[in-house]
């Protein structure tokens, strides 16, 4: 959905919601000026156009997983056929296609260095096509946000 199709009610549904997934359609009735019929229609439509998800965001450390890294991977050969295999990695919870001196970044989430040492090893170095990999790890979280469609 472009960007040029969500007017300034769009927005505002969505920094309330962005604010509180759970918020009922009264109350963001009540803050935007609209009826509760045509803010849930607002609200469907761009979930139906994946304008928005509406999600729990969890933090890892509190669910038993403390190890967080991104991936900088090289390939050798088509990008796409590596990019759908990193796809299917549960521990996988970001990927992306790069220009640059790496071909995909895939931010991974695991429990602990052993895995951390496993995923690499076992799982992503045994791609075909993976031609080296570079372990960024993440030692402290100091923003993350989800304001993109507000600003």
């Amino acid at each position: 959905m472009p960007s040029q199709s969500l007017d300034a009610l769009d927005r505002a549904l969505l920094r309330l919601l962005q604010r509180d997934g759970r918020r009922p359609y009264t109350q963001l009735a009540k803050e935007v000026g609209l009826s509760e019929a045509a803010v849930r229609q607002r609200v469907q439509r761009m979930l139906d156009q994946q304008a928005m998800q509406i999600v729990a965001v969890t933090d890892p450390m509190q669910l038993g997983l403390s190890r967080q890294a991104m991936v900088l991977i090289k390939v050798d050969g088509n990008v796409r056929d590596v990019a759908d295999q990193l796809e299917k990695i549960v521990e996988v919870d970001y990927l992306v296609v790069t220009a640059g001196s790496v071909d995909l970044l895939a931010e991974v989430v695991v429990s602990d260095d052993d895995a951390l040492f496993a995923l690499l090893n076992d799982q992503i170095r045994q791609i075909p096509g993976v031609l080296s990999t570079e372990t960024i790890m993440y030692l402290s979280l100091r923003k993350q946000t989800y304001q993109w469609g507000t600003r």
